[in-house]
């Protein structure tokens, strides 16, 4: 493809740093860049704790030990999302209960979570999609009412708001991603955002391998000792060291996002007046990040023709998820699936095009000149 859908790319000293994490001698993890990353994301976000992880994958993997699931305990959360957050509940036993999204943002429908609770309900799962928050007030006060805890998927949201509070910060826990197509990358890397005191002393047990390491480092104990369940959640030196080069980039980085955002904007107004495509929806409440920028199409075929229009143009534009609750792993935990028609319809018709640090403004026009040569033709 002459345009790629995503590029990775280097912001600032991220090349350096592995040089300088190389000569410090300690790739292994939990070194000087791992401690740099946490303290700048703590500092930033106002959190008390964050824990980097190796994926997204792996901070929701804690979450979901940290939320203490068994087998019998159910989870609310999106169908439309990616698996990784169904996944960490599985693996614990629980059984994930999806519900459908809101047809303007695309996160999930705060309105029917309390429809969706049982006695065996244990927390919500909250994703936010394309770096626009979910209506936290209403989750957050829906859960305390009915004694939940709320994890934040926030694989797309860091530097986002909603009322003026960072993603990730909300939630009993938080989750990011740093994979390589999100804002802030470091090829696959994640954090763990604890901003419920109570979880952090056993997250940090779980992301050791289920010991007190941490706790004989602080010299809080004479040896340590394997005293929880847990995994290898600690990322590489050399992946936080790419990270903090980032991270340091944080406005620079969501400033060149946001006039790629926008630069699309403007040049898609027409979508506005044919009705055809629906462009994407911030509500005033929520500050985005610019994750990504996509079309929801009229229908499903209008989508697969504007995918081949760009496709024939060299230009790599993608669909999105494909529904959890009717993948054939979603059929086995629930065979009569729900009824979410948002969902199925938002899956089959959303396209994203493609957004990534070092898209020039002409490779964006000849983005936009494809789709409106398509809706001229359609």
């Amino acid at each position: 493809m002459k345009i790629p859908f995503n590029k990775p790319f280097v912001a600032g000293k991220e090349l350096f740093y592995i040089a300088q994490a190389v000569t410090m001698g300690n790739l292994g993890g939990d070194g000087h860049f791992t401690r740099a990353c946490c303290k700048l994301l703590e500092e930033t976000l106002g959190i008390n704790k964050v824990l980097l992880t190796p994926s997204c994958t792996a901070a929701l993997e804690m979450a979901a030990m940290l939320c203490d699931l068994k087998p019998g305990d159910e989870v609310i959360m999106p169908s439309f999302t990616f698996v990784s957050t169904a996944q960490a509940v599985v693996r614990e036993g629980a059984t994930p209960v999806f519900i459908d999204v809101r047809n303007d943002t695309m996160n999930m429908d705060e309105t029917l979570i309390e429809s969706a609770i049982t006695p065996q309900t244990k927390a919500i799962f909250v994703v936010h999609y394309a770096g626009v928050a979910a209506e936290m007030d209403a989750i957050m006060e829906i859960a305390a009412r009915h004694n939940l805890l709320v994890v934040e998927d926030a694989a797309q949201g860091l530097n986002a708001f909603y009322r003026d509070r960072p993603l990730g910060s909300i939630g009993h826990l938080g989750c990011f991603s740093f994979h390589e197509t999100k804002n802030y990358i470091c090829g696959e890397g994640g954090a763990l955002c604890i901003n419920d005191d109570r979880f952090t002393e056993r997250a940090e047990i779980i992301r050791d391998k289920g010991t007190n390491r941490q706790q004989f480092f602080r010299g809080a104990t004479d040896k340590y000792r394997w005293v929880d369940k847990g995994s290898s959640y600690v990322p590489s030196e050399i992946c936080s060291a790419f990270l903090l080069g980032q991270l340091e980039s944080l406005t620079q980085i969501s400033q060149k996002r946001q006039e790629i955002y926008e630069t699309y904007d403007q040049q898609l107004q027409q979508i506005d007046t044919k009705n055809t495509l629906q462009k994407p929806i911030v509500p005033a409440y929520c500050t985005s990040n610019f994750h990504m920028y996509f079309v929801v199409c009229k229908s499903a075929a209008d989508s697969d023709t504007l995918l081949a229009c760009l496709r024939d143009h060299g230009i790599h534009a993608v669909f999105h998820y494909t529904p959890l609750h009717s993948s054939p792993m979603g059929l086995q935990l629930t065979p009569a699936p729900p009824q979410l028609p948002v969902t199925d319809v938002v899956s089959k018709q959303l396209l994203r095009l493609p957004m990534f640090y070092e898209i020039t403004k002409a490779e964006q026009t000849s983005v936009c000149n494809a789709i409106n040569e398509w809706l001229k033709n359609r």
